[in-house]
């Protein structure tokens, strides 16, 4: 690796993220970087389409059963 990072380097760097962000929005920033990690594995392994073609299927099944249940509606002329 180009980078070779030790103890001391990343503390420092710690410390700048500290002074710039401050200590109260350090979770909030661990916490949406953690997401962002998940999120970009599930995609780069492919769960994340899988999920979404059967969130799909799902809503598919649920509204043709949703129109079978419905009766169908009578359409007669009245003569005058």
């Amino acid at each position: 690796m180009p980078f070779r990072l030790g103890v001391p380097e990343l503390i420092i760097i710690l410390l700048i993220i500290l002074v710039i962000f401050g200590a109260a929005k350090l979770p909030q920033i661990g916490g949406a970087l953690g997401k962002s990690i998940k999120e970009f594995k599930k995609e780069a392994s492919g769960e994340g389409d899988k999920k979404a073609e059967d969130k799909k299927a799902e809503g598919q099944k649920a509204e043709a059963a949703k129109n079978s249940e419905k009766p169908e509606a009578a359409t007669t002329k009245k003569g005058f």
